[in-house]
């Protein structure tokens, strides 16, 4: 598959406006009414960051739950809200006992591949219900993807779904209220879509930030969604010798292109991005302590 290229390639003036500009993109199977030509055409280059995002996001949640006073009913009272969150493929990993590789299994494998999208839906409510983990915690999603939320929310990955353009608009009255009870927001393939506005927007509807854990492209700077997060109260943390691979490349341009730009951000690629692969570094984002009086 080739490399498609647009405006904002290095060596063009809005290069460094869009960090995204050199990758490829595969805006025809993001937007679909079922997941299966998502995970058939990302197989072949091993698209593999939520399964590195499932332990870590179920660690925070963990330490995100135990640091929240008991509700009333005895819950934990808050929510987890995936921000770019597609066909649910970080719920499916977080609230059931499932792999990455058992989504690719099931919807690029052959028992699936008859269905019609009504009979597949039919399929997943019963896959999911019958592995869903005793601890699991309420999901919101957005996305701007219309049909894949919808999907997530037929079958019962996401409690709410909002298909919302955070970076042109203010979130709608639903997706404000949901905001409320959001204790922990999770991303692993956004940031460079979404920028600090989208946080930003998010933010401004809620009184106590939520927690943030983010898995972000090497290419791509966090700079600025950190300061907006800083000026909320959060302190931003990241291992910068930890990576945690995404997928392989589908082209020598996407390469060149992700090479040039880990180094233009002082990076170095060897061993990573120059070996064939996206490599992204996890930020995690947390309360700044409280001094004692």
């Amino acid at each position: 598959m080739r490399a498609r290229r647009h405006p904002g390639a290095p060596g063009t003036p809005d290069a460094a406006a869009d960090p995204m500009a050199g990758k490829t993109r595969f805006d025809d199977i993001y937007d679909l009414p079922d997941p299966r030509s998502y995970f058939r055409r990302l197989a072949p280059y091993e698209y593999e960051i939520p399964h590195h995002a499932q332990g870590v996001f179920r660690r925070t949640l963990a330490a995100r739950r135990a640091s929240t006073p008991p509700a009333p009913d005895g819950g934990d009272g808050f929510t987890v809200l995936d921000l770019c969150c597609s066909y649910g493929i970080n719920a499916a990993l977080l609230n059931h006992d499932l792999t990455l590789a058992d989504l690719y299994a099931h919807y690029a494998g052959e028992d699936t591949a008859e269905l019609t999208t009504s009979e597949l839906v039919d399929v997943d409510k019963e896959f999911y219900a019958a592995r869903r983990r005793p601890d699991a915690v309420r999901l919101v999603g957005v996305d701007t993807a219309a049909n894949a939320t919808a999907y997530a929310l037929a079958v019962g990955l996401l409690d709410e779904a909002y298909a919302e353009n955070l970076e042109r608009v203010p979130p709608s009255h639903g997706l404000a209220r949901a905001m409320s009870g959001v204790g922990l927001i999770t991303v692993t393939g956004g940031i460079g879509y979404v920028t600090h506005r989208t946080f930003d927007a998010l933010l401004d509807c809620v009184r106590l930030p939520p927690w943030v854990s983010a898995f972000v492209l090497r290419t791509v700077p966090y700079d600025r969604i950190a300061d907006s997060l800083t000026a909320r109260g959060l302190v931003t943390g990241c291992d910068p010798a930890r990576t945690y691979p995404q997928r392989l490349f589908t082209s020598p341009d996407e390469q060149r292109d992700a090479v040039e730009r880990v180094r233009a951000l002082g990076l170095d690629p060897t061993g990573l991005e120059a070996a064939g692969r996206y490599h992204t570094r996890l930020y995690e984002s947390r309360p700044r302590p409280v001094r004692p009086v």
